[in-house]
C-alpha cells in the first residue's frame, strides 16, 4: 500500500514506528479509564490490589517524571504539552528512517507514552499516575502509569540501540 505521507511504500520502520505508539496509547488511555474512571480511583484515592506489591494510588502530575517543574501554571502545563509534541516529532521523523526494528520500536513506546500523557494534561490539566509498586520493606513513594513505564523503556532501547546503524 502507498504511504500517504511520502508517496512510497511505507517500510517495515514507520509500520512499527507507528503499531508501537498506538498500542502505547490505547493500553494506556484503557487503563485510566478503567481505574481511574471505572474504579473510582480520582474519588477513593487509593485501592489495595496486592498491596505492597501493587496499589493504586491517585496521583496527579503537573510536571514531569517525579513532578518535577510541576508549578501547576497553565503556561507550564501548555509548556510541557507542546515540548512532548516536538520531542515525539523528532523521534518519529528519525525513527521513520531506520534501519531494523529496535529503533523505531524503542520511539514508539516513547511516542505513544508521550501522547499518553499529553491527552491526560489536555484533559485534566494533569498526568494522571495510579500505579504503586514496593517490595522488599522498601516503601515505594512514587506513582506512575502505563505511559510512564513505555516513555521508560523506549528512552532506554533508544540509549542501546540508537547509535547502531545495521539491520538489526
Amino acid at each position: 500500500p502507498a504511504c500517504a505521507i511520502s508517496g512510497t511504500d511505507m517500510g517495515t520502520a514507520p509500520r512499527l514506528l507507528l503499531l508501537s505508539a498506538l498500542i502505547v496509547l490505547v493500553l494506556d488511555r484503557a487503563s485510566k479509564i478503567a481505574v481511574v474512571a471505572w474504579m473510582d480511583l480520582a474519588t477513593r484515592i487509593q485501592i489495595d490490589v496486592a498491596p505492597p506489591y501493587l496499589v493504586f494510588r491517585m496521583g496527579w502530575n503537573t510536571g514531569i517524571n517525579f513532578g518535577l517543574f510541576g508549578s501547576g501554571s497553565e503556561a507550564m502545563r501548555w509548556a510541557l504539552i507542546l515540548l512532548a509534541l516536538v520531542i515525539s516529532a523528532g523521534l518519529g521523523v528519525w525513527a521513520w528512517r531506520a534501519a531494523g526494528w529496535r529503533v523505531p520500536v524503542s520511539a514508539g513506546l516513547v511516542i505513544g507514552g508521550a501522547l499518553g500523557n499529553v491527552w491526560d494534561r489536555v484533559q485534566f490539566g494533569a498526568v494522571a499516575d495510579f500505579l504503586n509498586m514496593s517490595c522488599c520493606g522498601i516503601q515505594n513513594p512514587y506513582t506512575f502509569n502505563i505511559a510512564d513505564v513505555a516513555i521508560f523503556i523506549g528512552a532506554f532501547g533508544l540509549i542501546l540501540f540508537g547509535g547502531a546503524d545495521k539491520e538489526a
